[in-house]
């Protein structure tokens, strides 16, 4: 079980509406380790997905290595683009999907996780969102470029900052990026790339900060593309895993959401006490190239040539 014990270990993964996205994986991991897992779900799809637990509909992927299954503690609905009461408008309030749910904001999630369970030991913060992400960015207006600023960087701030206080001594924090923040994507747009810029250069300030007043490690994990229910939304993701698997150091190789969620597992474990910081990519090694070697531009180069021959 892959030598790390979680025992007696709360946390706490905001992010989880399916059982397709890196969330689910890494509650797996965490909850195949001891830890008792609580989940924050996006208030709008509450229903969808308690349902579909309830009906069974995620009783094969909820399967664990040790013949057990992914139970959770607690569900809470959240919606990280409220920090308080007073900021969510009527509009939202009144919403249908809101309406006959209460205590969503991240402040008062963080509120209610510790009148039930007192302090946390683990936070991940699983969540992303840009409106207009199939636009490019010149054609991005304000309004969602700083939606997705919103949803996808600021969550992760708003996140820490209210949860902080009721962080274990020496709790383990917790994102997940995308190498957008760092090399251009063309299609992933609507802001996504400078949210994701946003949220690694957050973690590092992050670590310093709640690193001095709790005591906290804050890491995040670049993953590569991976073909989850939310990331179709992007309309161009299998391209990005065909090239990702053209390109990366290891060849033809899908990325495995387990392979994330290993990663997790060892950052928020007591395994990786002294890192914090740091952005650890697990993406097959596609960050370390800095040219496209299936590059029609190459066919000729006898170095391309006798690679790919060994290859």
């Amino acid at each position: 079980m892959r030598g790390i014990n979680l025992k007696g270990k709360k946390a706490f993964i905001a992010g989880i509406g399916d059982d397709h996205g890196f969330g689910w994986v890494i509650a797996k991991a965490l909850h195949e380790a001891g830890a008792e897992i609580l989940i924050g779900t996006w208030a709008p799809i509450v229903k969808i997905f308690t349902t579909s637990w309830k009906a069974g509909k995620f009783d094969e992927s909820r399967k664990l290595e040790n013949g057990g299954m992914l139970e959770y503690s607690k569900l809470y609905p959240i919606d990280a683009a409220f920090d308080r009461p007073e900021d969510v408008p009527a509009a939202v309030r009144e919403n249908k999907r809101y309406a006959e749910l209460s205590h969503y904001t991240v402040s008062e999630v963080a509120e209610q996780v510790k009148k039930d369970f007192g302090e946390i030991d683990i936070l991940v913060h699983s969540l992303a969102n840009a409106p207009e992400v199939t636009k490019s960015l010149l054609d991005t207006s304000r309004q969602g470029y700083l939606a997705a600023m919103s949803a996808s960087s600021y969550s992760f701030v708003s996140l820490l900052s209210h949860f902080g206080p009721i962080l274990s001594k020496d709790a383990a924090v917790l994102t997940l990026s995308y190498i957008a923040s760092m090399r251009a994507i063309p299609g992933y747009g609507g802001g996504m790339s400078s949210a994701k810029a946003a949220l690694e250069s957050d973690t590092r300030t992050l670590a310093w900060e709640a690193g001095r007043k709790w005591g906290v490690r804050v890491n995040a994990i670049s993953a590569g593309p991976h073909k989850s229910r939310a990331a179709k939304a992007i309309g161009m993701i299998e391209d990005m895993i065909s090239y990702s698997k053209a390109n990366a150091p290891l060849k033809e190789k899908d990325l495995d959401s387990e392979e994330v969620a290993n990663a997790a597992l060892f950052l928020l474990s007591p395994l990786a006490s002294a890192i914090t910081g740091e952005v650890l990519y697990v993406d097959n090694g596609l960050h370390a190239m800095g040219m496209s070697v299936d590059s029609l531009s190459l066919q000729k180069n006898p170095i391309y040539q006798e690679a790919s021959a060994t290859c």
